[in-house]
């Protein structure tokens, strides 16, 4: 009788209460106010936002400040090059970042501890330390104000090989790559075979992680690239020349460079969310 009510209990689904609606309400409003608030700002005119208090709801001018942003500063150049660059850096950093992580996970080789230690301890060095050799590198290659100055530095992290190395480390059993391994497989197939279909969650996680990161990336790309061939951020500063800015411009481009990322999370949020649950229910 027991194991009946638990399992009866098992198949509700659970329900909040007041307390928690309302908690997740407030969290969900002041999480679309900065969207909401761009989107206002790009409705309206520069005089207007600057008058006090500023408005808070939509105006008449979004298109034309939208077709200003757009030919202005070279949105469509931007968005295609930023595209391909969040693209690319997203899987090969996905790619790489799953084979080192299992590499470090579940294979026994010499100083494995000390390049794991090298890896997590790059990223204690900031950024702004590398400009300098990196964009004489570059220079050097001629590849600036070309997106491979922008793609290659970023095509692999050290915090993606050491999520997928914690990730590995519990959801894939050592006994399934021996068990591989007895059947004749090498290591490409084990990865291809065995490892992805395990790092899957994991791979969808930090698949989402770096595409956001690889798109709103801006210390780099205003370094490496120019007006010329911008990413949607290089190209905004475009946007804010001038001795009065215009400010309802500035938030048209804006929202230009993140209807993209909206559209990406409603299209694959779905997938990315069941491959993430998946995996917690399999664990």
């Amino acid at each position: 009788m027991k194991g009946l009510m638990k399992a009866d209990r098992a198949g509700k689904h659970l329900h909040g209460g007041k307390i928690t609606y309302a908690v997740l309400i407030v969290i969900t409003v002041g999480s679309l106010f900065p969207l909401v608030w761009t989107a206002i700002a790009a409705s309206r005119t520069n005089t207007r936002l600057a008058e006090t208090p500023p408005p808070f709801w939509f105006g008449a001018d979004l298109l034309s400040n939208l077709e200003n942003a757009w030919s202005n500063a070279n949105m469509g150049l931007a968005l295609l090059n930023t595209t391909v660059v969040a693209s690319t850096i997203t899987v090969g950093t996905v790619l790489f970042s799953t084979i080192a992580g299992f590499a470090f996970a579940k294979l026994r080789f010499r100083l494995r501890s000390v390049l794991l230690m090298l890896t997590i301890g790059t990223m204690m060095i900031p950024p702004q330390l590398s400009v300098v050799p990196l964009f004489m590198v570059v220079a050097e290659l001629e590849w600036t104000n070309q997106l491979q100055s922008v793609i290659l530095p970023t095509l692999v992290s050290a915090f993606g090989v050491f999520f997928m190395r914690q990730y590995l480390i519990e959801a894939l059993p050592t006994e399934i790559v021996e068990a591989a391994r007895v059947d004749g497989a090498n290591s490409l197939r084990v990865v291809w075979h065995v490892v992805f279909p395990v790092a899957r969650p994991a791979m969808a996680v930090l698949a989402m992680l770096t595409f956001v990161q690889a798109w709103n990336d801006f210390f780099w790309p205003i370094i490496a690239l120019t007006q010329d061939n911008p990413t949607v951020q290089v190209a905004l500063t475009g946007l804010g020349r001038g001795y009065i800015p215009d400010q309802s411009v500035i938030m048209a481009g804006a929202l230009l460079g993140t209807l993209p990322l909206l559209l990406a999370f409603t299209l694959f949020g779905k997938q990315i969310v069941g491959g993430i649950m998946q995996g917690a229910v399999k664990g």
